[in-house]
């Protein structure tokens, strides 16, 4: 019998997001003055900071590479004690991501492929997967054929009571069917925002029903696509959320602030939910606090800017 907490385990692409804060994209062969440029570890790491933060046990299983962006990946995942299970890539860099902000907080990407793809089945068991750890898998990494196949065979090797996590990404509808399926087959819990479930829903031809809000009527549509007993949670922003689990869908209202970068803000929430259910919470509770969470981190630039326990219960006591 298991005596510890469940871990957050991601398997995922930690990146550097090179950010340049601009007033609008530039027209097609024309050029803009960014504001700002920063750098700061991305991607993956997003979501294991924010589940480290608010108290738990997080592993970050995919690829690093050996070169200064690895580096930086490195230093901000010891700085929150987030472990490392796999050995770095010898001779390849880690990739990075280009983030352009807009004065709306909207985010627009351009990203490169580095060493974070270089996984294989034996690097990914390096995380040593228990029964009850929660394991986040990414639409990106079924997207590219390099990182699908290892990712696809070493779900298999995971123990039954492992809780396998998808966070789909705007990837996951356009891959082939046979892919999609295969994933969803292995999919204990579907966290997305309502764009990604509509695509979905659209590309599997499944009606949603009329309700007074669409991410209820998703997140109950997405529920049979998974396997048995599956939750399913939507989100939309400022809006909040919406859970589906043991048979209900439950609207979880959001935190509408005014943002500067939202950039990072549904890994956030996603980090914050497991940290959440690693604790012991309900799903519609651990719901509410990812809502905070995202909330909070809308106000602060940077992806690595999720919030504390302390922060996250000061902001809820003020609701």
């Amino acid at each position: 019998m298991r005596t510890s907490a469940p871990r957050v385990i991601h398997t995922g692409q930690a990146l550097v997001d090179l950010t340049v804060e601009i007033p609008h994209l530039p027209a097609r062969g024309q050029n803009v003055m960014a504001g700002s440029v920063a750098q700061y570890a991305g991607g993956a790491v997003t979501v294991l900071l924010a589940a480290a933060r608010l108290g738990a046990q997080c592993v970050h299983a995919g690829a690093l590479g050996t070169g200064p962006n690895g580096d930086l990946i490195r230093a901000a995942l010891v700085a929150d004690e987030i472990a490392v299970s796999a050995p770095p890539v010898a001779a390849e860099d880690t990739g990075v991501c280009i983030v352009m902000v807009e004065p709306t907080a909207e985010r627009t990407f351009v990203t490169t492929l580095g060493a974070e793809r270089d996984i294989t089945v034996d690097s990914l068991a390096t995380a040593d997967v228990q029964p009850g750890d929660l394991v986040c898998v990414t639409g990106y990494t079924l997207a590219v054929e390099q990182t699908r196949q290892p990712l696809l065979e070493w779900l298999v090797s995971l123990p039954e009571e492992a809780v396998v996590v998808l966070d789909p990404g705007a990837a996951f509808a356009a891959l082939p069917a046979e892919v999609r399926d295969t994933m969803l087959r292995h999919t204990d819990v579907w966290t997305s925002n309502a764009e990604e479930a509509s695509d979905l829903l659209s590309a599997r031809s499944i009606p949603v029903e009329a309700s007074d809000r669409e991410i209820v009527a998703q997140a109950h549509a997405l529920a049979p696509l998974m396997r048995s007993e599956a939750i399913t949670i939507v989100r939309d922003g400022a809006e909040g959320c919406a859970v589906h689990a043991a048979g209900d869908t439950t609207y979880v209202p959001g935190f509408p602030q005014t943002p500067v970068d939202t950039n990072g803000a549904g890994d956030t929430h996603t980090g914050a939910l497991l940290a959440g259910i690693a604790d012991g919470a309900t799903w519609v509770d651990a719901c509410r606090r990812a809502n905070a969470s995202a909330a909070i981190k809308v106000t602060r630039r940077g992806p690595t800017t999720a919030p504390t326990t302390a922060e996250v219960e000061e902001f809820l006591r003020g609701k």
